[in-house]
């Protein structure tokens, strides 16, 4: 049976984005005919957690309503450099357990991560959405492979615009970063543009 996930932010005992969260975990049953009994607040608060600093709540969950639970202490992690990859049959509608297509395509990367490309247009990462800089406005992609809850909130305060970022305007962005429900807009993780190894040359000149 397939299975699910939702890995949430605690931090300072406070959970974040939870109705987000709740939401994403209602629709994925919706989509299938089920009923999500489940509710988030109710499993943290069962967890009695009285541990300062930043941790990462995780429910793994299918459609009958089973769940498993855990919580973890969580590290955001600065990474090299990153690959463009295609990828056009790719499907990551939902938050699947189920993640060994996206490790393959990082596991064959030469990089630190893979920033996945679909039908010329740039998506997500491997783990994440994406922010893109341009006249000192945060972008993210408007195709991507998961709507992430980060992604969403940043849109409703208006902190960022959705814009379509292909293969051919990627180079008019002076830098990226990478946003999910851990790793929040945060000025200390922003990459140069120059950081992905394989930015195309010219429209004519696609190295991949």
């Amino acid at each position: 049976m397939s299975r699910f996930i939702e890995s949430i932010k605690v931090e300072d005992q406070r959970i974040f984005l939870k109705e987000l969260h709740q939401r994403r975990m209602n629709d994925t049953f919706s989509n299938f005919g089920q009923v999500c009994k489940i509710d988030i607040h109710s499993l943290f608060l069962n967890l009695e957690h009285e541990e300062d600093g930043l941790y990462k709540f995780r429910i793994e969950y299918d459609l009958e309503n089973n769940f498993r639970t855990q919580i973890i202490p969580y590290a955001i992690s600065e990474l090299y450099d990153f690959e463009l990859v295609i990828d056009d049959e790719i499907d990551y509608s939902f938050k699947s357990a189920e993640r060994t297509h996206l490790q393959n395509l990082k596991d064959k990367s030469h990089a630190d991560e893979v920033i996945i490309v679909k039908n010329n247009r740039i998506t997500d990462t491997s783990y994440s959405n994406l922010l893109f800089l341009k006249d000192k406005i945060w972008f993210t992609p408007k195709n991507y492979l998961l709507n992430g809850v980060m992604r969403q909130n940043l849109l409703q305060s208006k902190e960022i615009k959705e814009t379509e970022i292909t293969l051919d305007n990627i180079k008019e962005f002076s830098h990226f970063q990478l946003i999910n429900a851990l790793n929040d807009f945060d000025d200390m993780f922003i990459y140069p543009i120059e950081k992905i190894i394989n930015l195309p040359k010219e429209e004519s000149d696609l190295e991949f």
